[in-house]
């Protein structure tokens, strides 16, 4: 093997391990969100990019000035109360995105080199970077808007879109390295039924996202202390989204039982699927604990991450069902299999 190859192979193992890690770090992010919001910590930090007028938090009330709620209860109606668990859950988070921000950063000046021999890396890293810049920004405004709604929701599917969009990058950089199963008949079926799981369960996390914003209306009325009684004053999204969760249930069993009927062995796409129901019945579970069990304040934000995780475990399957259109512009001389 030439110096050359060998530089290209160092280069292409670098890139798929910082890809790797970016996708971890973004998803590390979801779940601090998660967690932010299940603790109620979103206005730990009053401002933005600072908390508190610091780069680093107060530990104690007594790091504060004497007038701190008057001077940063100027936008938030005079309530702002120091409380240093929230205050550093909302920091972590703040920290957490600044890493994943970084992280990305780096996984576009490593795809740099890759313009002259596939552009997608170089473009799919740039909108990656782009995205969750755009998303830091985004959680900017949520914070200075007090938490409204529409821009958590919009926060979250930009958060999405930067995991599909990593993801894709990703998935060109492992294709023709990892065994994927050829679909011997009705390839067709099996992407359209993945295509609509996929669809069905971004809307199911929308359909969550109004649950969830039906949750806090519930406790400024009731307060955090009557959290046994938020399950009973829910409306009809509750009930939507629980019944929906059926449905994707269904659709990721028929999904598997196409790939079963329609392939000669096993790989990739058997091993995802198969993730992909293990995953769906633990967050129906994690959904049944919270409806039962008077929404514990851990089960929220597994429940979240859980459900992004499905949505790229669907979305890398669907590109490896169709590795053969992401090998057209890749130049694989000799497939090599190796673990993700």
């Amino acid at each position: 093997m030439t110096s050359s190859n060998s530089l290209t192979n160092q280069r292409e193992h670098l890139f798929r391990r910082l890809a790797l890690l970016t996708v971890i770090f973004i998803y590390l992010l979801i779940l601090a969100g998660g967690i932010v919001r299940s603790t109620g910590s979103g206005m730990g930090c009053p401002d933005w990019p600072r908390c508190f007028g610091r780069w680093v938090p107060p530990t104690e009330v007594s790091q504060l000035p004497s007038n701190y709620q008057e001077i940063y209860g100027a936008k938030l109606k005079g309530e702002v109360e120091f409380n240093a668990v929230k205050t550093w859950i909302e920091y972590v988070n703040r920290l957490l995105g600044a890493f994943a921000g970084l992280s990305v950063f780096a996984l576009l000046v490593v795809s740099i080199p890759y313009l002259q021999k596939d552009q997608r890396f170089f473009y799919g890293s740039l909108i990656s970077f782009i995205l969750i810049g755009l998303n830091g920004w985004l959680g900017s405004r949520v914070v200075a808007t007090e938490l409204a709604p529409y821009l958590v929701t919009l926060h979250m599917l930009l958060a999405i879109l930067v995991v599909f969009a990593l993801l894709y990058v990703m998935a060109i950089s492992y294709t023709g390295r990892v065994a994927v199963e050829t679909i011997v008949t009705n390839k067709a079926s099996v992407n359209r039924i993945l295509f609509w799981a996929m669809i069905f369960s971004v809307v199911q996390v929308l359909i969550g996202t109004q649950v969830r914003e039906s949750i806090d209306e519930v406790i400024q009325r009731i307060g955090y202390s009557e959290r046994y009684r938020w399950i009973d004053s829910l409306d009809f999204r509750f009930y939507v989204h629980r019944s929906f969760s059926l449905i994707i249930l269904v659709f990721h069993l028929a999904v598997i039982y196409q790939l079963r009927k329609n392939t000669t062995t096993k790989g990739l796409l058997s091993q995802l699927t198969t993730a992909l129901l293990a995953l769906v019945l633990i967050e129906i579970l994690t959904g049944v604990v919270m409806a039962y069990f008077a929404v514990p304040a851990a089960a929220q934000p597994i429940h979240l991450t859980l459900a992004i995780v499905i949505l790229g475990i669907q979305f890398t399957a669907m590109l490896m069902l169709n590795a053969d259109q992401l090998l057209k512009n890749r130049a694989v001389q000799q497939p090599h299999y190796s673990k993700l």
